[in-house]
């Protein structure tokens, strides 16, 4: 089999990946979905971290619409709270959202830095 690469090259947001994926018959969304999962695999698994601890933000590029539709996650990517986020439409709802994350993590650290103060003085 011969085998080849092949230099897409051009400006930013000038559709480079897009054709590329095209001409392979590949998409976008399924090749990003594989880059979430070997992510939450190399930090989140193997760093023993809580699914409650990840938050996931499906970015839409303005001009793509809302993208609010059902986006199907394989587990354990599927028990990740999951934000649709495209900042034409709605951007505080983006860093409503953020804040409210960090306010979890916060009160988590908290919570666990309390447990384990009780634990020395038990």
């Amino acid at each position: 089999m011969l085998k080849a690469k092949i230099l897409f090259v051009g400006p930013c947001e000038s559709g480079k990946t897009v054709l590329a994926n095209f001409l392979t018959e590949s998409s976008d969304i399924p090749s990003h979905l594989k880059e979430i999962e070997m992510w939450y695999s190399c930090f989140v698994q193997q760093q023993f971290l809580q699914d409650t601890q990840c938050l996931l933000i499906a970015h839409h590029k303005p001009g793509s619409g809302s993208g609010k539709g059902a986006l199907s996650l394989s587990p354990p990517l599927n028990k990740l709270k999951l934000v649709h986020s495209n900042l034409e439409n709605d951007p505080e709802e983006i860093r409503m959202e953020f804040i409210k994350y960090l306010k979890s993590i916060i009160n988590s650290v908290s919570e666990s830095r309390d447990r384990e103060e009780m634990s020395i003085i038990t």
